[in-house]
């Protein structure tokens, strides 16, 4: 982990557990919380956002990547922290979906870089590169 990276990890998990705070989730009660670390220190945070019709729910990742696009932000991504669980209480560890996984892929990818991802329990920090995640990914590469 790059000396940033250990500076940041602690502040950049409790970004994720303020976001997951903010979760609308009334129909699972699963509360989720991201946050991005950028290069420059900054760290974008996202929760999840329910939706009736289920599948047009937003996981925190996906909503974190949004924000940080919406900011200008194409490049830099140095590492996600995700965490959650019932009712807003951490759980087990958990890590990005499949879905999201292809969002922060791209995102990554803009800048080139192999984001850190901590996947935060109660009582556990799994990190894990994304390209483990999601090894052999399709991205923007594919498309030149």
């Amino acid at each position: 982990m790059s000396e940033l990276l250990a500076d940041r990890r602690e502040a950049l998990i409790a970004a994720a557990r303020g976001a997951m705070d903010t979760a609308y989730a009334p129909y699972s009660g699963f509360h989720v919380g991201a946050a991005l670390l950028f290069e420059d220190g900054a760290i974008v945070t996202g929760a999840n956002f329910e939706n009736a019709s289920y599948g047009l729910s937003l996981c925190a990742e996906t909503v974190a990547c949004a924000i940080a696009a919406h900011a200008g932000r194409r490049g830099g991504l140095l590492a996600v922290a995700v965490l959650g669980g019932i009712g807003g209480h951490v759980g087990a560890a958990i890590s990005p979906c499949g879905r999201c996984r292809q969002i922060l892929n791209e995102l990554a990818a803009l800048g080139g870089t192999d984001p850190l991802v901590l996947c935060v329990g109660d009582h556990e920090v799994a990190e894990m590169r994304l390209s483990v995640l999601l090894p052999n990914a399709f991205g923007p590469a594919n498309l030149a």
